[in-house]
């Protein structure tokens, strides 16, 4: 992000400060967790943990190549988005039992919920757009109905809008107002210290990554190589796939880097006046046309 910026970055530990962040987690352990006097002791503490497992029980029915897989389930795209929205009960839990104490983290943990509702809906919408082209199934068939080209080139409009609402709903910038430190100092997390604000941060990146999975299998085609050629045939499917899903958090820090936060108004605007009505306009011209032609899987 640094270079982005064209800015400074830790370049101190490690080479090229790649060992920043396990210096970072390093003062994370050691330092002292400190509970508010008045905040629910138990809630407070259950938050964090249960944000950062919400992340990892996620992945179980994400592919990362033909039958690699521990789940392959006909709703595991259900699964993943249902298990992904709960993510924010981790939030709201966090804001709450500090609200006592401090109202900038139960205002974070309002906007945070308030903010998934319009574009999980769009999200849930274009789901349906692209299930209405390759058919109602499982990770993996998904992927392979993908062969002869990627749903991404002709449903390229949708998927961006799928990116975007990925952002909101990941608290990623720059819709990430829950945790605004100009307008609600740290927002939701304003008083964990030690791991409680760790397992915050790792939650948060663990969730980029998870959330970069079904959009490498709805978008790029997973893990067939880019190019039908037998050098690239060579190559494992997983590796395909985890460099795929490199992509996506590269946008997502390019992203970061490059816009300015929105405004909080702004964000509910377009989740509600632009990408709810245009996903829901794209369905209809999809399944209409879909039927008429008999195109459908």
């Amino acid at each position: 992000m640094a270079f982005v910026q064209r800015r400074k970055g830790p370049d101190v530990v490690g080479a090229f400060g790649l060992l920043q962040p396990l210096a970072d987690g390093l003062k994370l352990i050691l330092k002292e967790p400190i509970s508010p006097s008045s905040a629910n002791f138990s809630l407070f503490r259950m938050a964090p943990v249960t944000t950062f497992m919400l992340s990892l029980v996620a992945r179980a029915v994400v592919p990362f190549d033909y039958g690699m897989v521990l789940s392959d389930s006909n709703i595991g795209l259900l699964y993943l988005f249902a298990i992904s929205s709960l993510g924010v009960y981790g939030i709201i839990i966090a804001g709450w039992s500090s609200n006592l104490y401090s109202k900038y983290a139960f205002l974070g943990a309002l906007r945070s919920a308030a903010q998934m509702v319009p574009y999980e809906v769009s999200i849930g919408l274009i789901l349906i757009t692209v299930l209405i082209c390759v058919g109602p199934r499982n990770s993996s068939e998904i992927v392979m109905a993908q062969k002869q080209i990627w749903s991404g080139i002709p449903l390229f409009p949708v998927l961006v809008m799928f990116f975007i609402s990925r952002l909101a709903e990941t608290n990623r910038a720059p819709f990430d107002l829950p945790e605004a430190e100009a307008e609600s100092v740290a927002g939701y997390n304003v008083e964990y210290s030690s791991m409680g604000s760790a397992l915050f941060f790792l939650g948060e990146y663990a969730n980029m990554i998870l959330m970069s999975g079904p959009c490498t299998s709805l978008s790029p085609g997973g893990w067939p190589p880019i190019l039908d050629l037998p050098i690239f045939k060579k190559i494992p499917g997983s590796i395909w796939f985890s460099i795929k899903v490199i992509l996506f958090p590269f946008l997502y820090i390019w992203v970061r880097a490059a816009f300015p936060r929105y405004r909080y108004d702004q964000l509910m605007g377009l989740g509600r006046k632009v990408f709810l009505p245009l996903s829901l306009a794209r369905v209809v011209p999809v399944s209409g046309v879909s039927v008429t032609f008999q195109w459908l899987p």
